[in-house]
């Protein structure tokens, strides 16, 4: 039986194992990946960009280990529930959070040095700081005008593990805390993948009820984009090893979901020319999710093979992989993820993820007791008032 505490810890491990693995090559094509790399195998994979002059000019390094903001995010929030021990909303976000990602230096992995986790995030996520310090909204309106990505799913897992067992908790506390950062399927995606890591702590659960899960909860284009993905990582099980063939596959089913496909890179030459891309849709998704399913789907579970994969089919490959981990290491606890990128993760990244896992499992575990105690309560008083039970 897998315990809690090292379901936890592979929640943590595998978010930055796939973030490490899919940072070396992110926004590089499949096609480009292949002839490259041919598959990532290992953490300990030297970046795409390592010798490039703009690279080296702002002082950014990946690759060997080194996780980015997906990981720090994630960490960020663990330190939000260690501080606040009870479950969170939007007015966390403006407040425990932003200090988290704005006001707490903490070393940075690609930058080599002590930062603040602000200074390296993308500008979708630093709309939380112009939104909620800047701009004094209602904290439950701080996603309102900012971009549609992956920015609050990729690490919103915390909110699933504090809900352990209980997805539609978990997909209710991930709306009502990323509401102060996303919007649209952006927002969506968080609510989906927080049920399906709270699905994936119960024991002896299956890839499909991970799956039917995301379906249950997932509304609008994000549940018809987790349909069509995963239907074809069905249909391709028996055919995984032509991972050129797969990913074709898998990008032609995300593609009427997210349009963008390759063209993940912004130009001046594209200012002015309309487009709905990022634009809240109630027909679109985010294409990491339904990818990151796909993937653990297609595997069966495999975490190692689903992320390789994942993170060697292009575009925004560190998000992918951290979705897969993060889900499959709920299921597996950290023995899944291999011990030599475990301990380069820790080398490389400086994070003491051993540690603060376990400072984290201590505030999720008391916030989860506070919870059973609650319930205990509440069935008594139902009970005392004659409510019949309902046979499901």
């Amino acid at each position: 039986m897998i315990s809690f505490a090292d379901r936890v810890r592979g929640v943590i491990f595998g978010t930055a194992y796939g973030d490490a693995m899919g940072a070396v090559v992110e926004k590089m094509t499949h096609a480009r990946i292949k002839e490259q790399y041919g598959r990532v195998e290992t953490v300990r994979t030297r970046w795409w960009k390592a010798d490039w002059p703009e690279a080296l000019r702002l002082g950014r390094m990946r690759g060997e280990g080194i996780v980015t903001d997906d990981t720090l995010m994630t960490l960020a929030l663990m330190n939000v529930y260690c501080t606040e021990r009870r479950h969170l909303d939007a007015y966390d976000m403006a407040n425990e959070f932003v200090k988290e990602i704005a006001f707490r230096p903490r070393y940075i992995p690609e930058f080599g040095r002590e930062a603040l986790i602000l200074d390296r995030l993308f500008y979708p996520e630093k709309h939380i700081y112009n939104r909620h310090v800047l701009a004094n909204c209602e904290p439950r309106e701080g996603g309102s005008g900012n971009m549609v990505n992956c920015g609050a799913a990729m690490y919103i897992s915390p909110v699933g593990i504090v809900n352990a067992c209980d997805p539609k908790a978990a997909y209710d506390e991930a709306i009502l805390f990323a509401s102060g950062h996303q919007i649209s399927y952006g927002l969506e995606a968080a609510g989906v993948l927080a049920a399906c890591v709270a699905k994936a702590f119960e024991p002896g659960v299956a890839v499909q009820d991970i799956v039917d899960t995301a379906l249950h909860y997932a509304k609008d284009g994000t549940k018809r984009a987790i349909h069509d993905v995963c239907a074809r990582a069905l249909e391709l099980r028996a055919e995984k090893e032509d991972r050129s063939r797969v990913v074709q596959a898998l990008h032609e089913a995300i593609a009427p979901y997210s349009p963008i496909g390759d063209d993940v890179n912004r130009s001046i030459d594209k200012l002015g020319i309309p487009s709905n891309h990022y634009t809240p849709s109630r027909l679109f998704s985010i294409e990491e999710l339904p990818m990151a399913l796909g993937y653990i789907l297609l595997h069966d579970g495999d975490l190692t093979e689903a992320v390789k994969d994942g993170a060697s089919s292009g575009r925004d490959t560190d998000s992918i992989g951290v979705m897969i981990g993060a889900i499959v290491g709920a299921m597996q606890g950290a023995g899944a993820i291999p011990a030599d990128d475990i301990a380069a993760l820790e080398e490389a990244s400086r994070q003491n993820l051993q540690t603060q896992c376990d400072r984290f499992i201590e505030a999720a575990t008391a916030i989860i007791q506070q919870d059973l105690a609650y319930n205990e309560r509440r069935q008594q008083l139902l009970h005392s008032i004659k409510i019949k039970a309902v046979e499901v």
